[in-house]
């Protein structure tokens, strides 16, 4: 227990949240092109609601540029088109009436963007949270059971950080259940650090053990291979858990009842099951 402690500890110290916050508020500027006042307007509202207090709702419409303003910066990250007029190649059009359809496109292609547009642009926010909670899901199942399929050890180039010293799954996979919650936050418009979001830590280090002690016993009584899957399956739902448990403490200012957190593992044990499956037989059919 000592061990995994020290190990979590040195994990955490490589977490940034400086650097995730920085992302965050790296400001977004978006380019409007319409042939009318009334279109405009539309999807002024859409990007920036106003419904949002006086002041965030000025701060974010100064980043909103109509194409016939008098003041157009040089460069803009996104230039959104009213639906109808021809959209040029690395623009977007907007979506009427699907404001997620109109968010995905954009998040596919500026996903270095993301927690920007999540924390600046509400629109952006449930979208971004939801794949901020897959990418981290996806990666500690993986890891999981990355070190029984030597072949599957190439793809940890996929995840953005790997510890070196690792001599137990569970400080890495808890360590990026923290870098999950930072970046939840942070594109939630929240404060980032571990001493700014104590109950979100005590929730995650106190659910990383118990998650992964089921996850030995039922991998304990499944022949060598064959348990793989379980502890893939078991390291996604245990994040994904994790991840919506913040998802609703952030969006939705509460937390899931007891029915809602089962059935959101057993979405997440399904979800893991099928990732880690992919991953096995990936692995068979290159061994």
């Amino acid at each position: 227990m000592f061990k995994v402690l020290k190990q979590a500890h040195s994990a955490l110290s490589l977490l940034s949240a400086d650097e995730i916050r920085k992302q965050a508020e790296l400001p977004v500027h978006f380019g409007l092109v319409a042939d009318s006042s009334n279109a405009y307007a539309e999807m002024e509202e859409f990007l920036v609601p106003s419904t949002l207090p006086r002041q965030e709702w000025r701060q974010r419409l100064s980043q909103v540029h109509r194409a016939n303003d008098s003041e157009v910066p040089a460069d803009v990250n996104v230039v959104l088109y009213e639906p109808g007029l021809p959209c040029p190649a690395g623009a977007y059009s907007y979506h009427r009436g699907d404001a997620q359809a109109t968010c995905a496109e954009i998040l596919n292609d500026k996903g270095e963007l993301d927690l920007a547009l999540g924390r600046q642009f509400l629109p952006f926010r449930r979208l971004v949270v939801e794949r901020i909670i897959q990418m981290v899901s996806r990666e500690n199942a993986l890891f999981a059971i990355a070190s029984a399929l030597p072949n599957v050890v190439p793809s940890l180039i996929e995840i953005p950080w790997v510890f070196g010293e690792f001599a137990s799954d569970t400080a890495f996979l808890t360590a990026n259940q923290v870098r999950m919650a930072f970046q939840i936050a942070a594109a939630c418009g929240k404060e980032v650090g571990l001493g700014k979001q104590k109950g979100a830590m005590l929730t995650i280090a106190g659910g990383a053990f118990g998650w992964r002690a089921l996850a030995r016993e039922l991998v304990g009584h499944i022949p060598l291979g064959g348990g793989l899957i379980p502890k893939g399956a078991i390291a996604y739902a245990g994040t994904y858990l994790a991840g919506k448990g913040l998802e609703y403490l952030h969006v939705h200012d509460g937390q899931p009842s007891s029915a809602q957190r089962g059935q959101l593992y057993r979405e997440g044990l399904e979800r893991g099951r099928s990732f880690a499956k992919t991953l096995h037989l990936g692995a068979r059919e290159t061994s």
